[in-house]
C-alpha cells in the first residue's frame, strides 16, 4: 500500500526536478565565474616552486567551492517558493 497519493509523488518529483536544475545552473555559473576569476588573476604563474604546484588545485577548487556554496541560499528560496506554489491537494 503506498503512503502517498499520485498527486503527492507528482509534486515531489517535480521538486525533485527543479532542485537539479537549479543546482546544475548553479554548478555552471560557479565554474565559469571560478573560471574567468583564475584567468583574470593568472594564478598559474604562481607554479614556479613545488609549494605552488601542490597549492594550485586547492586554490582553485577553494574558489569553486566558495562560489557554489554560496548559491545555496538562492536554490533554498527558488525551491521553497516552487513547493509553495504547487498544489497538494
Amino acid at each position: 500500500m503506498s503512503q502517498f497519493t499520485p498527486l503527492e509523488i507528482a509534486n515531489w518529483m517535480a521538486i525533485y526536478l527543479a532542485t537539479s536544475l537549479c543546482c546544475a545552473i548553479a554548478m555552471v555559473l560557479s565554474v565559469s565565474v571560478a573560471l574567468h576569476g583564475i584567468w583574470n588573476d593568472r594564478i598559474w604563474q604562481d607554479v614556479r616552486s613545488v609549494k605552488g604546484a601542490a597549492l594550485l588545485l586547492p586554490r582553485i577548487w577553494w574558489r569553486w567551492q566558495k562560489l557554489y556554496l554560496l548559491s545555496t541560499p538562492v536554490t533554498l528560496g527558488i525551491i521553497g517558493y516552487f513547493a509553495a506554489s504547487l498544489s497538494w491537494r
